[in-house]
């Protein structure tokens, strides 16, 4: 079913013309039991955005702002409040802001997607501040993360999954206006030109923009339905080992990274960028946790190397790939964890 745009939830450039909006839904008569009610699903598959190399075009598609975090559902529910990963284990307590903002929402059951981030001053998702605010790799918990919602699931009782986007957005923006600036926050729907669009949010030093199909259902996995284009690259690649240097912090000189290539590992050159004395003191403490005495991919001739089980997975920004396979102006950015589904970058 194709359906006419809608007001943007924010223009682009701004406008004094504010969007409409619809009455708030009503919470659900507890003294009307019998009324038909879908059952709340325990975990959903997350829907993921499939990477290309430019924004659609069509009417068909809307767009957002790529955050760089970790992609979560909280799930409101009479028992409670549960925050859940993507791969389904529950970090309820590592985001105790979100937990209880979730408590003040005016819903009875609901689940929501969307990403838990930690902003700069320039108000752009940092991953790696959101890795300091967790304490690192395995850490406790954050205050300074918030939720930026960008899909609604469940609500009042009502599986969503099967409604198009525009339906479950309109929802959304009545449960979690775009004016509020609490720990849950929307994720704003922008329609514009896609082509605009990435070139502004690349300006601005963002991720990138996300494009949604406004006619799509919420389908799980990577079908297509959602895209990300990237301002620039950003993917999970296995630390291998280090060279080491005793001017550098934690003593690291430069992290070797591998990906997959099949079922195997190929080594994908280093990485000597990104590190402060925190995050290179806990690299640091992790990789000596896992040194070996042969290398598990080869590196080629290192000097000063140290060579660990391929068990860590760190998020990498780069710029592109050399012709023989290695990473251009990489940077690191921070390391993923088991529960956030890391994945390591998988070559062609």
């Amino acid at each position: 079913m194709t359906t006419s745009p809608r007001k943007p939830s924010k223009p682009l450039l701004g406008g004094s013309e504010a969007p409409l909006r619809s009455r708030p839904r009503r919470r659900r008569d507890s003294t009307q039991p019998n009324l038909p009610l879908d059952p709340m699903p325990a975990r959903v598959e997350p829907c993921l955005a499939l990477l290309k190399p430019k924004p659609p075009k069509g009417d068909d598609w809307v767009f957002e702002i790529k955050w760089d975090g970790y992609r979560l559902t909280v799930h409101v529910e009479p028992t409670g409040i549960r925050i859940l990963t993507r791969g389904g284990h529950d970090w309820t307590d590592r985001f105790p802001a979100i937990k209880q903002a979730a408590l003040w929402l005016p819903v009875g059951t609901v689940i929501l997607d969307g990403e838990a981030v930690v902003l700069d001053e320039q108000g752009r998702s940092d991953f790696g501040l959101l890795q300091q605010s967790l304490g690192g790799r395995g850490g406790t918990k954050s205050s300074d993360a918030i939720f930026m919602a960008f899909d609604l699931l469940y609500f009042d009782g009502h599986d969503l999954r099967n409604s198009e986007l525009d339906v479950r957005r309109h929802l959304l923006e009545d449960l979690v206006p775009a004016a509020e600036l609490g720990d849950i926050r929307l994720s704003e729907e922008i329609e514009a030109d896609g082509d605009v669009l990435l070139r502004i949010a690349c300006e601005h030093g963002l991720e990138g923009i996300i494009a949604k199909d406004r006619n799509s259902t919420y389908r799980s996995g990577r079908g297509g339905e959602w895209l990300k284009i990237k301002c620039i690259q950003s993917d999970g690649f296995a630390i291998v080992g280090y060279e080491k240097s005793t001017a550098s912090f934690g003593g690291i000189g430069r992290l070797l990274l591998a990906a997959r290539k099949g079922s195997a590992l190929v080594y994908v050159g280093g990485v000597g960028t990104g590190f402060n004395e925190r995050s290179a003191a806990e690299l640091r403490e992790q990789m000596d946790k896992l040194i070996i005495s042969k290398p598990a991919v080869d590196t080629g001739r290192k000097r000063n190397a140290v060579f660990v089980r391929p068990e860590l997975v760190a998020e990498i920004e780069y710029r592109a790939w050399t012709h023989d396979g290695k990473l251009r102006h990489a940077s690191y950015k921070g390391l993923r964890e088991v529960q956030d589904n890391a994945a390591v970058y998988q070559m062609v």
